[in-house]
C-alpha cells in the first residue's frame, strides 16, 4: 500500500494554531520546572492529552469526530498519527473519538498539527469540559428519524468548542443527538440528551425535541429525565446552554466522586433543577454568548427526515426501531440474525446492510476488531470512501457505516472491507462485543476487558452464535462503566476476586440493560465468577434465550419472564468456582497476560 503524505502546508484555523502554540509553551515551561505537575495535568487534559497506566511520558490523545463524521483526509490523517506516533493502530471509542496510546508527551504538538490540517482537534477530548457531541450514526440515512440531526450535533459541538463556560466546569459534560425514540444515539444517560420529537399545533404537526438531562453511568448510574415536554427548534441551543451554566452555577466542586450533573438532582430535587434551567435560559437572551434561533448550520445543510421508502411499514408510537442492532424494519421487533451456510457476501449483506430511507440508498457496516483499525485500514477506508462517494460515520458500538450507497456498490464495498479484515458478517450483533481499554493502559482498570470481549467473541463463533441480533454484549475493566456495561443485555465490569489464598481475575455479570422507547434500564447483577468462565456464562445465556424466546421477544422481556437476573444467574452458579492453582493456573493468570494476576490500581486523572 502506498502510504499518503500528509499536506504540512494546509492551512491551519488560526484558533487551533493558538491551541498548538500554547501547548508548545506549557510543554517548555513544565519542562523546565516553572508549571506544577498538577496545574499542567489540567491542561494536557483540556487539550485530549490523558495520561496511561505506563506513566512516564507515554500519553493516550483522543480525538473528537462530533456526530462520527469522517472524510477521507481524516482516515489518512489519522493513519499517519497511527503509524509515526502510535504502536501501528488507533481506537474507536463509545462516544465517537478515536484514541491513540502510547504517544510521547514531546510529539504531542506534531500530532495536533497533523489533526489541525484537516480540520480534526483533541481540545475538551477529555478532563472537565463538553466532551465530543454524539449522535446517531444513521442521522440522515434512517427511515424512521423524526429530524435529521447531523446538523444540529455539528453545530452544538462549535457552539461549545472553546466556550468560556465549558473549561473548568465541576465535572465532564456529555452531549447527545439521536434522531427519533429509538435512541440510537444513547440520548438516555447522558447529562444532556436530545431526541427528535412532534408535537401537534393547530392542528399541524411540529418537529422539535425533548430534552433529558441528568443522566449517566459510572458506579452509580442514573436515568437521564425529561426537561420539558417539547423543546423547539430555536430554544434547543439556549436551553443545552442554559443546562451548563446551572451544572456549572451549582454542581460540586470540592468532591469529585459526586461532581456529576446526575448528583444535582440528589441535591436540588428535580423540580428545583428544572426551574433553575428554565430560569437561565429566560435570561439567556443578554448574554453575549446567546446562541438562539436555528443555527446557521441547520439552515444551510437542512434537518429533513430521510423519510421511509414505501417498502417500509410506519412505526408506532413507542415501538422505536433500532437499525444498528438489527431490529427488522418491516415489524420494529428484535429479530435473529440466521447466517447458515450462506456465501461470505451474503451473509455480510444479511447482517451489516441497513435499507429502507425514502431516497434509496443503503448503508453497511466495516466491522473494527474489538474498535481497533490499523494504519494501513485507515488509509484503504480513505480510499474505499472515495473511489465509492461515501458518506462514513464512526459508530458507538466502535465501528464504521459507509452510508449513501446505491445497490450496485455494495459488492465492491464487500470485496474491499474483505481484502483489509474489516467485512465480518455481524458488526453490531453479538459478536460485536464493546470494550473500554481495561488494564491494558487504564490507571483504574483491574482486569483486560479487551482480552475478555476477543475471548467472548470467538466462543460465540465456535458455538455460531455470533450473528445473533437483538443482543448486545458490553465490558468494563472496572465499575465505572466506561465500557457502558449498566446499558446492554449482557455486561461485565472487572473485580479482583480471591481463590485459594491468591488474588485472580473475576468479573460481575449482569442481564436486562436496555437503551431505546426513550428509556432507559439498568442491568442488574445476575452473578460474580472467574474471568475465564465469562465466555461460557454469555454462551449459555444465549443459547438459552435463542431456545426459548416467543416470536420477537426481546431478551428483558424473556429474563423478566424467567424471574430477572438473580434467577438466571443461579443456573449458571456452577461457574463461580476456582480451581486449584496447580489444576487450573490459568484463572489466575488474566487474559492477555503472562504472569500472575495482580490488581493494579493507580492514581486516575479521570476525576482530576
Amino acid at each position: 500500500m502506498v502510504t499518503v503524505q500528509i499536506d504540512n502546508t494546509a492551512v491551519i484555523d488560526p484558533a487551533q494554531q493558538a491551541d498548538i502554540d500554547k501547548f508548545e509553551r506549557m510543554l517548555a515551561r513544565y519542562k523546565a520546572g516553572e508549571i506544577p505537575e498538577d496545574v499542567m495535568r489540567v491542561f494536557r487534559l483540556n487539550n485530549g492529552v490523558y495520561g496511561q497506566r505506563q506513566g512516564g511520558t507515554n500519553q493516550m490523545v483522543r480525538v473528537k469526530i462530533p456526530a462520527g463524521i469522517a472524510h477521507p483526509e481524516h482516515f489518512e490523517a489519522l493513519a499517519h498519527i497511527a503509524r509515526t506516533y502510535s504502536r501501528g493502530w488507533g481506537h474507536i471509542t463509545t462516544r465517537q473519538n478515536i484514541q491513540f496510546h502510547y504517544v510521547q508527551i514531546d510529539d504531542v504538538p506534531d500530532v495536533m498539527r497533523v489533526l489541525a490540517s484537516v480540520g480534526l482537534t483533541t481540545r475538551e477530548a477529555c478532563g472537565d469540559t463538553v466532551r465530543n457531541v454524539q449522535g446517531c450514526h444513521l442521522a440522515g440515512a434512517c427511515p424512521h428519524e423524526v429530524l435529521d440531526i447531523t446538523a444540529w450535533a455539528r453545530a452544538t459541538a462549535l457552539h461549545f468548542l472553546r466556550h468560556p463556560y465549558a473549561q473548568r466546569l465541576p465535572r465532564k459534560f456529555k452531549i447527545n443527538f439521536s434522531g427519533c425514540a429509538t435512541d440510537c444515539g444513547q440520548a438516555m444517560f447522558n447529562d444532556v440528551g436530545i431526541i427528535a420529537a412532534t408535537r401537534e399545533v393547530d392542528g399541524g404537526v411540529e418537529a422539535g425535541f425533548r430534552v433529558f438531562v441528568a443522566g449517566g453511568l459510572g458506579a452509580n448510574p442514573h436515568p437521564a429525565l425529561a426537561l420539558e415536554d417539547f423543546t423547539s427548534r430555536e430554544d434547543l441551543l439556549p436551553t443545552i446552554e442554559a443546562c451548563l451554566r446551572v451544572f456549572d452555577h451549582d454542581g460540586y466542586r470540592d468532591n469529585k466522586l459526586r461532581a456529576r450533573m446526575k448528583w444535582l438532582v440528589e441535591k436540588l430535587g428535580f423540580e428545583e433543577l428544572q426551574r433553575r434551567i428554565f430560569r437561565e435560559r429566560k435570561f439567556l437572551l443578554a448574554s453575549s454568548s446567546w446562541p438562539g434561533g436555528i443555527p446557521d448550520l441547520v439552515k444551510i445543510h437542512g434537518d429533513a427526515p430521510a423519510g421511509r421508502h414505501a417498502s417500509v411499514e410506519a412505526t408506532p408510537v413507542g415501538q422505536g426501531v433500532e437499525l444498528g442492532s438489527r431490529r427488522n424494519p418491516d415489524n420494529g421487533r428484535s429479530t435473529p440474525v440466521s447466517i447458515g451456510s450462506r456465501a461470505p457476501h451474503d451473509k455480510w449483506e444479511k447482517a451489516n446492510v441497513v435499507r429502507g430511507a425514502a431516497k434509496g440508498t443503503v448503508s453497511a457496516y466495516a466491522w473494527a476488531r474489538l474498535g481497533d483499525i490499523t494504519a494501513d485500514q485507515f488509509d484503504s477506508l480513505a480510499d474505499i470512501q472515495r473511489e465509492l462517494g461515501a458518506e462514513c460515520r464512526v459508530t458507538n458500538r466502535q465501528n464504521i457505516v459507509f452510508r449513501d450507497l446505491s445497490e450496485h456498490q455494495l459488492p465492491r464495498l464487500f470485496e474491499s472491507l474483505s481484502a483489509i479484515g474489516m467485512a465480518e458478517a455481524g458488526a453490531e450483533l453479538l459478536r460485536d462485543v464493546v470494550a473500554c481499554p481495561g488494564a491494558d493502559t487504564c490507571n483504574l482498570a483491574v482486569t483486560q476487558s479487551r482480552g475478555l470481549a476477543d475471548a467472548i467473541g470467538n466462543r460465540l463463533d465456535e458455538e455460531g452464535l455470533a450473528e445473533v441480533g437483538g443482543l448486545r454484549i458490553n465490558i468494563s475493566g472496572c465499575t465505572n462503566s466506561c465500557g457502558q456495561h449498566h446499558a446492554s443485555d449482557i455486561g461485565f465490569f472487572g473485580a479482583e476476586r480471591r481463590a485459594h489464598g491468591r488474588s485472580a481475575p473475576g468479573y460481575q455479570m449482569l442481564l436486562g440493560g436496555y437503551v431505546g422507547d426513550s428509556q432507559i434500564h439498568f442491568g442488574t447483577k445476575a452473578l460474580r465468577l472467574p474471568a475465564r468462565n465469562a465466555p461460557e456464562a454469555v454462551v449459555r445465556v444465549v443459547r438459552q434465550f435463542t431456545a426459548e424466546r416467543e416470536a420477537g421477544e426481546e431478551f428483558r422481556h424473556w429474563l423478566e419472564r424467567k424471574g430477572g437476573s438473580r434467577e438466571v444467574g443461579k443456573t449458571l452458579a456452577d461457574l463461580d468456582e476456582f480451581p486449584l492453582p496447580d489444576d487450573g493456573p490459568e484463572f489466575f493468570v488474566d487474559y492477555d497476560e503472562t504472569g500472575p494476576y495482580e490488581a493494579v490500581i493507580g492514581d486516575s486523572e479521570c476525576a482530576t
